[in-house]
C-alpha cells in the first residue's frame, strides 16, 4: 500500500510540472498599445531586462535586440530588394540573430528622404497613397514582405547560424484598419505552434504587439500583414499594413 501512495503522489507531481509548463506556453505576458505606443515599447524593454546587445557576435545572458531599419544602407532598400540576413551575417557588420523570409516575391525596405534614386518614401513607389498612409515610427524607413503579406522570422545565435530561441518578441505595425489584419504566430524549436496572438487596430496610426514567455521558446514567428499585399489601395474589405520598429529578447542556444 505504502509502494502505490508512494507511486501516486509521484504521478500527481508529474502532472502539476506539466500543468505549470503548459500554462507557461500558453499564458505569455502580452502587452498592446494604439496610438501612443513609446510607454508600451518601454514596458516590453524593462520585461526584457539588460542592455541593448546591438550587433555584438554571439548569444549574450541578459539584454535585447533592435532594429529600426533605418541602419539599412540604400542598396538593401527601394527600389532594391533587401537581403534576408542582412541581420545576421557578419560581413554587414550587423549581426544581431535574426533572418527573414516569406512566400512572395521577397523583402522590401522603404527608401529614406535622401535616396540617389529619388524613389519616393513609404513605399510610395508601390502606391503613391503609401507616403501619407504609412509613416515610419521612428527615423524614414519601414519594412514589408513583396507579392505576399506574410514574412517569417527565425532567430540565430548572434553571427553563425546555430538556431536560437528568445524569450519576447515586439514590433511596431503602422494602419492596422481591420481585426486580424496584424497577427504574430509563434514556433518553437521544431516548429510547432505555441501560440496566435492579434494587434490592436488603429486606421493611419501605430499598434504594438509584444508576447514575453517566462523561458526562451520562441524560434519561428509568422507575421500577418494585413490581409493582402502591398499594392491594392486600402477599402472594400482590403487592408494593408507595414511594420517599423523589432525588439527581442537575446537569442539563446536551446
Amino acid at each position: 500500500m505504502k509502494i502505490n501512495l508512494f507511486r501516486i503522489c509521484i504521478f500527481a507531481i508529474l502532472l502539476l510540472l506539466q500543468s505549470a509548463c503548459s500554462k507557461d506556453e500558453n499564458n505569455p505576458k502580452i502587452i498592446t498599445a494604439s496610438g501612443n505606443v513609446q510607454g508600451a515599447i518601454d514596458e516590453f524593454r524593462t520585461l526584457i531586462g539588460g542592455a541593448n546587445n546591438g550587433v555584438v557576435q554571439g548569444s549574450q545572458a541578459t539584454g535585447r535586440r533592435e532594429i529600426n531599419w533605418d541602419g539599412i544602407p540604400d542598396n538593401q532598400a527601394q527600389p532594391n530588394g533587401y537581403l534576408s540576413d542582412f541581420f545576421n551575417d557578419p560581413a554587414q557588420g550587423q549581426t544581431r540573430g535574426i533572418e527573414f523570409s516569406t512566400p512572395g516575391m521577397g523583402l522590401i525596405v522603404s527608401a529614406d528622404n535622401s535616396n540617389p534614386t529619388s524613389t519616393p518614401t513609404s513605399f510610395g513607389n508601390i502606391n503613391p497613397q503609401y507616403t501619407t498612409i504609412f509613416p515610419p515610427f521612428s527615423g524614414e524607413r519601414v519594412f514589408s514582405p513583396l507579392g505576399s503579406n506574410i514574412a517569417d522570422i527565425y532567430f540565430y545565435v548572434p553571427g553563425s547560424q546555430a538556431p536560437a530561441v528568445v524569450r519576447g518578441f515586439g514590433a511596431v505595425y503602422i494602419d492596422v484598419d481591420l481585426p486580424e489584419s496584424g497577427a504574430f504566430e509563434f514556433f518553437d524549436k521544431d516548429d510547432h505552434s505555441i501560440g496566435s496572438y492579434s494587434t490592436p487596430m488603429l486606421n493611419n496610426g501605430f499598434v504594438f504587439l509584444a508576447v514575453y514567455y517566462d523561458k526562451p521558446i520562441i524560434h519561428h514567428i509568422r507575421i500577418t500583414y494585413g490581409n493582402s499585399q502591398l499594392g491594392p489601395d486600402d477599402g472594400n474589405g482590403v487592408d494593408v499594413s507595414v511594420m517599423d520598429d523589432f525588439i527581442f529578447a537575446e537569442p539563446q542556444e536551446p
